[in-house]
């Protein structure tokens, strides 16, 4: 495969510029071309976990607090807040001038219902509505909270970049049910979604929206400050593989490749014109999930037993390689070197694994040899490998397994199904996420312990100490009860963590501007 990449890449290097059709040339100062991970299955980021789906939720749509590259909220749709009635309301205050890309004004009432959306499918909007007595709009530019608590962390709920983001629709389309994808795109972002234009599994079009009001304070930096668009239009170009990706980068074709596979990185050094960064450093977790509605992981004891065969390294290695500085293990439940991380219970992940005591151990538990069907995302640079290696993992565990190698989209609609393995259903699966997905109890979907997230983790104790996070009156505090859950998820298993990477980005030097954090469109601009 490197062999063949390698080749890729010297063929294209060797093509002259000057062949490429003018028009090309032309269109650098005008579109901005990217090529994302992975193909747009879903255009609704509400619905969908896919980080693909977030990244066009901030093309599009925009939310009511932005986050910086630190982690910190400020105002972005609202022009402020006011807090009342000792911390148990709040008054958001709309900016002037919002609107709809269809040219209808937001109001108040089209945010209340996004928010409604929005927290049926997130866990840290959950913990917030638990802790709202009411939701309204009293008038067309006032969200009014009235709350039964006091809930500090709302503007770092309504806030977060992470998935799933709290992006602001219309009520029409807000008021649909959140537990089925939309169709339509209207957003108030600073993009329009070109819908007539959209190839599925190849393009998506995104034009500047013309009328959109950037804020006038603050500056540039990822989701918060003004959001000053440049390019008249953003191709996303779905390749099929990543090398095709940097081939492209390198005959000047597409500008910008999101994710750039490690083992290319020292080619990208050797061409001139391109640059690769991390835009995060706290880069992606990654996880085998499982399935508790079915056996054989809704034994506990069976998850326990299993934890002696995970190798974070291994994990790590077949998707960033060898160098350490695009990998970190062992990892737990929380990002690492983020505030909640911690090392209570890593010690299971140290040291040579031993896969005849794991064997023992499964049986112990008792694993009879049940049929266990791994979902694969095969066009993921990144979850494919991981694939490999839990195929291998669990082979070499003992485990029957049914490597079931699927479409990203595939995978995504499959793991929604509750059924038995033998009705379509599944057993474990691979996954990515990005720290930012894993930075606490209320923002990690995973460790909910609520039923709801694909995986159908239930746990009274883990809700339990969630709450007692949210009520936490200091760092040190909210650190000790991180200590508790990461302690309980080495007991329960919600998942398997397998480990940290960086990934890089690379762009051609036509651009500048890009900013920390995920990828987004505004401020990046001709060189």
């Amino acid at each position: 495969m490197l062999v063949s990449r390698r080749s890729l890449l010297k063929a294209a290097a060797t093509a002259p510029a000057l062949s490429l059709p003018g028009i090309l040339r032309a269109q650098s100062q005008t579109t901005l071309r990217f090529i994302p991970v992975i193909d747009l299955t879903f255009i609704d980021p509400i619905y969908s976990t896919a980080q693909v789906s977030r990244n066009h939720g901030f093309m599009v749509y925009d939310t009511l607090y932005g986050m910086n590259s630190a982690l910190e909220v400020s105002p972005q749709m609202v022009s402020g807040h006011v807090v009342s009635n000792d911390e148990r309301q709040w008054d958001l205050t709309l900016r002037d001038g919002l609107l709809w890309h269809d040219g209808e004004r937001v109001l108040a009432r089209d945010c209340v219902a996004s928010i409604r959306r929005w927290a049926a499918r997130d866990g840290f909007g959950a913990e917030l509505m638990a802790a709202t007595d009411e939701l309204s709009a009293p008038d067309d530019r006032t969200i009014r909270f009235r709350l039964s608590r006091p809930f500090p962390l709302l503007p770092a709920a309504l806030g977060k970049a992470a998935i799933q983001a709290p992006f602001m629709m219309p009520e029409r389309l807000a008021s649909q049910d959140p537990f089925k994808p939309l169709g339509e795109v209207v957003g108030s972002g600073p993009f329009r979604f070109v819908a007539d234009e959209r190839v599925q599994g190849a393009r998506n079009v995104y034009a500047r929206f013309d009328r959109y009001q950037p804020r006038q304070d603050g500056k540039p930096d990822w989701t918060a400050g003004p959001k000053i668009v440049h390019y008249d239009r953003v191709v996303w170009t779905t390749m099929p593989d990543a090398a095709t990706g940097v081939a492209a980068l390198q005959t000047r074709e597409q500008d910008w490749q999101e994710t750039t596979p490690h083992d290319l990185l020292p080619v990208l050094k050797r061409t001139g014109g391109i640059t690769t960064r991390i835009l995060d450093p706290r880069g992606y977790t990654c996880m085998l999930r499982v399935n508790h509605l079915q056996p054989p992981f809704d034994n506990p004891a069976i998850r326990r037993a299993l934890l002696g065969a995970i190798d974070q390294s291994a994990f790590m290695t077949a998707v960033a390689g060898d160098d350490p500085a695009y990998q970190s293990s062992p990892i737990g439940f929380f990002a690492p070197g983020t505030p909640m991380a911690s090392d209570v219970g890593l010690d299971v992940f140290r040291g040579p694994r031993d896969m005849a005591k794991v064997k023992a151990d499964l049986k112990a538990a008792g694993y009879n040899g049940e049929k266990v069907v791994l979902l694969v995302p095969t066009n993921s640079l990144a979850q494919k490998p991981l694939g490999d290696i839990a195929a291998d993992m669990l082979q070499q565990a003992g485990m029957n397994v049914e490597y079931a190698g699927l479409d990203f989209g595939v995978v995504l609609q499959r793991q929604l199904k509750k059924d038995p393995i033998a009705q379509g259903g599944w057993s474990a699966g691979v996954g990515n996420w990005q720290g930012i997905d894993w930075l606490t109890p209320a923002g990690n979907s995973n460790l909910r312990g609520d039923s709801k997230t694909a995986g159908w983790y239930k746990s009274e104790k883990m809700g339990a100490l969630r709450s007692q996070w949210l009520a936490a009156a200091s760092l040190a505090e909210q650190q000790r009860i991180c200590r508790d859950i990461q302690a309980l998820s080495f007991e329960e298993v919600p998942y398997f963590p397998s480990g940290q990477y960086k990934q890089p980005t690379a762009y051609r030097s036509n651009i500048t501007g890009i900013l920390d954090g995920t990828a987004v469109f505004w401020n990046v601009k001709p060189a």
